[in-house]
């Protein structure tokens, strides 16, 4: 019984460390009725917040909300931001500790990840400005385990860093990254 009850207590705790990985708040609600959050992951004992707004689909096409070949917000309002303490490595793109933009381009089969300068604090989403571009990397286009009718951004751990997933609608596009 007690080899019973310990395991279960490891089961118990581990079920626990997975479930409260990503920690998100609320931050305000959006003009449009996004809601923007903020979450926040450690990944290999680099501390990363993502900051977005998150969309709901209501019905309308995910391709004329991420449109093939035209570098897309991913998200809503505001643009969207990675804050990490610590150096990321998505690729051959470096990330330093601060905090950037996250676009994306969608593709046919896959996407790319860009990253930004951030001009301001609250700096909004749309238009793209291609001078604050600092890098690609390349997103593998998958599909989403269960639709989502509002974009959420995720940090998966792996062993050597963590996985960047957006999902919105049946689409998931992955990044991975090593932490410097």
């Amino acid at each position: 019984m007690r080899r019973f009850s310990l395991a279960f207590a490891a089961v118990a705790a581990l079920a626990s460390s997975t479930l409260f990985a990503q920690q998100m708040t609320t931050i305000h609600p959006g003009k449009g009725g996004s809601p923007h959050v903020k979450s926040a992951w450690t990944a290999h004992g680099a501390h990363i917040a993502i900051e977005y707004g998150r969309p709901y689909l209501k019905g309308r096409a995910q391709s004329s909300l991420m449109p093939v070949g035209q570098p897309w917000r991913t998200g809503a309002d505001e643009a969207t931001t990675i804050t990490t303490d610590k150096t990321l490595k998505f690729g051959t793109l470096t990330l330093a500790p601060g905090t950037y933009t996250i676009n994306t381009q969608p593709g046919a089969t896959a996407w790319e990840l860009i990253v930004g300068k951030l001009s301001k604090p609250g700096q909004w989403g749309i238009p793209y400005d291609p001078s604050l571009e600092m890098g690609r990397a390349p997103m593998k286009l998958g599909k989403a385990a269960v639709p989502a009718e509002q974009l959420t951004i995720f940090v998966d751990d792996a062993p050597d860093g963590g996985v960047l997933r957006i999902e919105w609608g049946t689409v998931s596009a992955t990044a991975p990254f090593t932490v410097g």
